[in-house]
């Protein structure tokens, strides 16, 4: 896909971080596009904004993404309004969970929710949409760089990007079978400088634990504020999208954005096909 004028686009989390950037470049490439958020209040005020600045069409729709029926309406509203999807981000992500056998159902059930189980229903929701237009079609996946590596992140983030990424690869494979006009990506960012640490304002309460977490130690507690100030240094998400659409451009299935971390994919790698355990990754040697 390579002509965005006037085409449509669906971006999930799209009131903040990497989707309301994301809806930003898409309007700067002449695009419209449907928000989609659980934060009501912060949608409404992205696009407001966002429709106070130009004349592209914006449609703000409020979405549980992990709840597939939402999807469906979602896509039901894009249709009513636009006719027709050309662009499709799923990128509403959270960043939840703990110690990997301390995390409690409830943790994994709202990080797969929103990180794996949105993506898998915004494929199985919008892609037979897509290929029924006989047009020219992309799908961009949001995972992590900790999706492409080992025991860098919680249990419960770790395996929700490595799902999206292997998830990503299997659906490349069907499109290229079925001989689809739909491409894919799998975007892999870095540190980018987001609230994903304030993720659970947007916990639903049925998935909250009653009981509080086990205090973290000294050394936890360090290496969160380590992380957090890492992350305001990070990457800023404009960049990521224009790292996005080049890649859309060009057909590219991964996506990512420091070069930094390549040699750490390639050791996991060897250490995979040479049978070597792993030694500990240092996500903060970069």
């Amino acid at each position: 896909m390579k002509e965005f004028k006037g085409k449509v686009a669906v971006v999930t989390g799209a009131a903040s971080g990497i989707g309301l950037a994301l809806t930003e470049k898409c309007i700067a490439e002449g695009m419209h596009v449907v928000m989609a958020d659980i934060e009501q209040a912060a949608l409404e005020a992205a696009a407001e904004k966002l429709r106070s600045g130009g004349s592209n069409s914006i449609l703000a729709v409020k979405t549980d993404v992990s709840i597939a029926s939402e999807i469906e309406k979602l896509k039901d509203q894009t249709i009513q309004e636009f006719g027709a999807v050309h662009l499709l981000f799923n990128n509403a992500g959270v960043g939840g969970g703990g110690n990997t056998w301390m995390s409690t159902k409830k943790d994994w059930d709202w990080v797969l929710g929103v990180n794996l189980w949105s993506v898998i229903y915004g494929l199985q929701t919008f892609v037979p949409q897509m290929i029924s237009q006989d047009t020219e079609c992309h799908v961009v996946n949001t995972a992590s760089v900790a999706g492409l590596l080992g025991g860098t992140t919680n249990g419960c983030y770790s395996v929700s990007k490595h799902g999206v990424v292997a998830l990503t690869e299997s659906f490349y494979a069907d499109l290229q079978t079925e001989g689809a006009k739909v491409g894919t990506s799998v975007l892999c960012p870095g540190f980018v400088n987001t609230r994903i640490f304030e993720s659970g304002r947007n916990r639903p309460a049925d998935l909250t634990d009653d009981i509080a977490p086990p205090a973290m130690t000294p050394e936890q507690e360090a290496r969160v504020e380590m992380f957090k100030k890492i992350l305001e240094q990070g990457m800023q998400p404009a960049e990521i999208a224009d790292i996005v659409f080049e890649a859309i451009r060009n057909d590219q299935l991964y996506i990512l954005s420091h070069e930094a971390f390549g040699p750490m994919i390639e050791a996991r790698a060897r250490n995979i096909t040479t049978g070597n355990n792993p030694t500990e990754v240092n996500l903060f040697a970069e």
